[in-house]
């Protein structure tokens, strides 16, 4: 499994820019070899441009149609976050789409952050977003949704081993890359890929910092705060020292247990 990280300033509602940014980075991805492309929170059409999202807001289906479109042009699956319209209520979601152009996954924040979110968007609801690609077992959360311990901690449960976390983190909140990612890595024995934008976006600067961190809570890849596109291969859980594995295998079991 090969795997590419986006990070890539935020299109500030102009979702002409936004598609062609993923566009480009799926064309990049794919002639890499990449199975898969993981993109940032809100990447269409943007996040802190509030007042073009109930605009802009697509639908599941039309918007399923031109991701699957643009993933199997470029021959590379793709997950990426985008306003839903479902009727009068907007979603922040965040769907997977594989290279030929199925629906994998799709999910609705149910942590909303701030003033924005909560007055733009309605909460999710609903079970882990757990699946299944290339013989890989992924898992989608988006942005602060992975400080939570407890959500992470229901993906492992329903055997997620990797999980994708598009985010919209901005400067100033740089421990959740140093600190909570690693944590959330290591005490669920899942790797946790993190896309995030980086640049400033309508007076927001974003910290950057995408990452992809392993089970063991080291850091595989990672960009620092200017545009990059990561490229590496997902390692196997198999790869890590077993005795360590294993021992977090039985403390788990023992909670679920209990």
């Amino acid at each position: 499994m090969r795997l590419a990280i986006l990070q890539c300033p935020a299109a500030g509602g102009d979702r002409s820019a936004a598609e062609a940014r993923l566009t480009e980075a799926l064309t990049a991805a794919g002639k890499a070899g990449c199975d898969l492309l993981h993109a940032p929170e809100l990447m269409l059409p943007g996040y802190n441009c509030p007042e073009t999202h109930d605009r802009e807001a697509r639908s599941f289906d039309e918007m399923c149609s031109d991701l699957a479109r643009m993933a199997s042009a470029s021959g590379c699956g793709v997950v990426t976050g985008w306003v839903e319209r479902d009727g009068d209520t907007l979603y922040n979601v965040a769907t997977a789409v594989s290279a030929e152009g199925a629906v994998l996954a799709h999910h609705r924040k149910c942590m909303l952050f701030g003033d924005m979110e909560r007055a733009g968007f309605a909460r999710g609801t609903g079970a882990p977003c757990r699946f299944d690609y290339r013989g890989r077992r992924f898992g989608l959360l988006i942005c602060y949704e992975i400080e939570f311990p407890e959500l992470a901690r229901d993906l492992a449960r329903s055997g997620a081993e990797v999980m994708l976390v598009p985010t919209a983190n901005p400067a100033g909140f740089e421990h959740v890359q140093r600190i909570l990612l690693p944590a959330r890595a290591n005490e669920n024995r899942a790797f946790v890929a993190y896309a995030n934008f980086c640049g400033t976006e309508n007076g927001m600067t974003y910290s950057g910092r995408s990452l992809l961190a392993g089970p063991d809570g080291e850091t595989i890849m990672a960009a620092g705060q200017a545009p990059a596109l990561l490229i590496g291969e997902l390692p196997q859980i198999g790869d890590y020292p077993q005795d360590v594995l294993s021992i977090q295998a039985q403390d788990l079991d023992e909670m679920q247990r209990g």
